[in-house]
């Protein structure tokens, strides 16, 4: 993650805030983060692989 995603996270927060809610802004924005670059990546499956694999729990 880069200081300027962490620094916009910050300054989108009111003034007075919990240190857990930074903390799960963080967390989602590299979850984020890292499903944009999975799709970039190709490491995708489409959603009727996704009811074959459901389908053999």
């Amino acid at each position: 993650m880069e200081k300027k995603k962490v620094l916009e996270a910050i300054q989108e927060l009111p003034e007075s805030f919990d240190l857990e809610v930074l903390i799960e802004r963080l967390i989602f924005i590299e979850k984020v983060e890292k499903g944009l670059d999975q799709v970039k990546d190709g490491k995708v499956i489409s959603h009727e692989q996704l009811k074959l694999l459901a389908k053999q729990w």
